[in-house]
């Protein structure tokens, strides 16, 4: 009988030592769920404080942040910028406007844009809507940069652009508003166009003329080259493009050059570098239309 009750009582014992250990392990988990929740709500409210201070100093002009905005501008067409660009070979000045016309494409395009920035070169690209379709992102990289986004149609077949007066305009309004949905910019307006194979001649010259009136009046200028690099014509070497850049140049004052950032055209920014330095060794300075349609 005595040993059934020390029995008992050492049972009670270990009920009891075992309530108190599993009291303190749900002591313990309440206070580290609590302490938990006070270090979020601490973490939470520095993260507010940073945001705002970043928010803070955004909006005193930091230059870190300035650098990351957008160079791009809504283009506006004056009644002196027409001027400007109907007579931009005779201007004041020694300049070339480097433009690429048939991109964007994923292969080519980032590279020259890589090395415009390593050059501090703003350029203009002629881009094509379906090919901005294709890489929006491409086309908003470039405006970021500062360089000028210019139409040049949608399709780039001559049958289908040049069927009517109506076709040139539809190509035309086609490939702004999928510029204006690459930019995320509704208001963008390039003004300013390059028809496919050249504005004058060929077998399409009367639809074109005509097309030009009916741009003019959209606010609308067009714009062709005095100078290329042959590199979509022919030039299959870097001896080829540069030649044809210096017989082309000449002793003009002003240049428009016409090269080609299309995926088969590696060359091009092959031999962009050299370009760029024999422009300068002749005394050019480069910009591009934001000059003229500001």
């Amino acid at each position: 009988m005595f040993d059934l009750i020390v029995v008992e009582r050492k049972l009670n014992k270990r009920k009891v030592a075992v309530a108190i250990i599993i009291a303190l392990i749900i002591l313990a988990l309440i206070v580290f769920f609590i302490v938990k929740g006070i270090n979020k709500d601490k973490n939470e409210k520095i993260q507010e404080l940073k945001t705002e201070e970043i928010m803070e100093i955004g909006s005193k002009e930091n230059p870190i942040l300035i650098e990351q905005k957008s160079l791009g501008k809504n283009p506006v067409l004056t009644e002196t910028g027409r001027d400007l660009v109907e007579n931009i070979y005779s201007l004041e000045g020694h300049t070339a406007y480097l433009t690429f016309d048939d991109g964007p494409s994923n292969t080519v395009t980032p590279l020259i844009l890589d090395l415009l920035k390593e050059k501090n070169i703003k350029a203009t690209f002629f881009v094509l809507g379906s090919r901005a379709e294709l890489y929006p992102e491409l086309v908003k990289r470039a405006y970021d940069e500062g360089h000028y986004i210019a139409n040049h149609g949608y399709s780039h077949v001559y049958s289908s652009i040049y069927e009517s007066v109506d076709t040139v305009i539809e190509e035309y309004t086609q490939t702004e508003d999928v510029i204006k949905a690459a930019l995320g910019n509704n208001n963008y307006n390039s003004h300013l166009f390059r028809f496919p194979g050249g504005s004058v001649g060929g077998r399409y010259a009367s639809i074109k003329s005509e097309a030009k009136d009916v741009l003019d009046q959209m606010d609308v200028m067009y714009m062709d080259w005095n100078a290329l690099t042959n590199d979509a014509a022919g030039s299959n070497t870097i001896e080829d493009i540069i030649g044809s850049l210096v017989s082309t140049v000449g002793e003009k004052k002003n240049v428009v050059i016409l090269m080609h950032d299309a995926s088969d055209k590696i060359l091009t920014y092959e031999t962009l570098p050299d370009i760029i330095d024999i422009l300068i060794d002749m005394g050019y300075t480069f910009d591009n239309f934001y000059s003229i349609i500001k």
